[in-house]
């Protein structure tokens, strides 16, 4: 009584312009875009969680039924961060899907290099706060691994063109943590 949706999205860039850029670093800071809902990660979990509630239900705070905000389509992000890479000083990208910010941020960072993210730093929206809400006894840190709870891209960008870069996305976006020095060998991802 069940089905799966796959879909893709394809594109092409020059070479010369593939990210990440070689000069990731400690000292450059993340800045989180909103998802546009759970994306295509944690569905079991999010099935099991809601199993009680009717899907048609608007809870408080929710500008729609509660299976519309589940099942938001994944949006892509090219339209809203285009003018930010067109500028230049976005070092990466992280889309965060599938095992949410600490197992998609690493594959944008260089050997050696954490990621720490700083927990409440953005606004997670009425469909996560109920999520965070009704998964008593599940970690913080696995409610991160199995969904992006409201961050559904993170820029890598020096410090110094933060201001520039959030000015050059038409909505609102957050800087919710920055790189640091790690062990060599290892990238890592730590909530804080």
């Amino acid at each position: 009584g069940a089905f799966d949706i796959a879909g893709t999205l394809v594109g092409y860039a020059e070479r010369s312009e593939l990210l990440p850029r070689d000069d990731v670093s400690a000292g450059d800071a993340l800045i989180g875009v909103a998802s546009s809902g759970p994306h295509t990660n944690g569905y079991s979990f999010l099935r099991k969680l809601f199993d009680w509630v009717p899907l048609d239900v608007t809870p408080p705070g929710f500008d729609r039924p509660l299976g519309d905000a589940l099942l938001e389509p994944h949006r892509s992000y090219l339209h809203v961060l285009s003018a930010a890479i067109d500028s230049g000083k976005v070092k990466a990208l992280a889309h965060i899907t599938g095992g949410g910010l600490p197992e998609n941020l690493p594959r944008a960072l260089p050997d050696g290099v954490d990621a720490e993210i700083e927990l409440g730093s953005w606004p997670r929206g009425p469909l996560f706060e109920l999520i965070a809400e009704l998964a008593t006894g599940v970690e913080v840190h696995e409610l991160h691994r199995m969904l992006n709870m409201g961050v559904g891209m993170v820029l890598i960008v020096a410090e110094a063109d933060v201001a520039s870069v959030q000015a050059s996305i038409a909505e609102q976006t957050w800087v919710i943590g920055r790189l640091v020095g790690g062990e060599p060998g290892h990238r890592r991802v730590h909530l804080l």
